[in-house]
């Protein structure tokens, strides 16, 4: 899949488009639930998800995000990260809206993420707070590294 905007950016799902140390460095340096993050586990985790990459009009990757899903009930997107220099044009809620067009097709139940500081961003999107976060639990074995937010 790929989609273009008038002002040249693009996005695609095609995964030899994905510079995966660029993604490392982005996430591992610069994205609070991901500091520390080894090349290793990007690597499993791009290669075991569905991946969209953000391409400014020379073509260089300046964003990206992942989604685990089964495609058939359940999604969970992650990771988004833009580039800083290209912050501020929208790439975030395009990108979202995107992924989230990109999954309807398949009829999942729900979608999720989290975001400690992005809930505007998504919200454009269509995404809102969990109704019943009560409900929701998570188990973080003590030997794994628990980097998500």
């Amino acid at each position: 899949m790929e989609t273009r905007r008038d002002d040249g950016y693009e996005i695609s799902t095609a995964p030899e488009r994905i510079d995966v140390r660029l993604v490392h460095r982005w996430l591992s340096t610069d994205a609070y639930w991901a500091l520390g993050r080894e090349l290793e586990t990007v690597e499993r985790a791009v290669a075991a998800s569905l991946n969209f990459g953000v391409y400014a009009p020379d073509g260089t990757q300046v964003g990206y995000a992942r989604v685990v899903t089964d495609l058939a009930t359940f999604a969970w997107y992650c990771d988004v990260y833009v580039d800083r220099a290209h912050r501020g044009r929208g790439l975030a809620t395009w990108l979202t809206r995107t992924v989230r067009d990109h999954l309807a097709p398949y009829r999942l139940s729900r979608i999720l993420l989290v975001t400690r500081d992005a809930h505007e961003v998504y919200a454009r999107a269509g995404f809102v707070p969990y109704p019943d976060p009560q409900r929701l639990m998570v188990h973080q074995p003590s030997s794994a590294q628990t980097d998500q937010p």
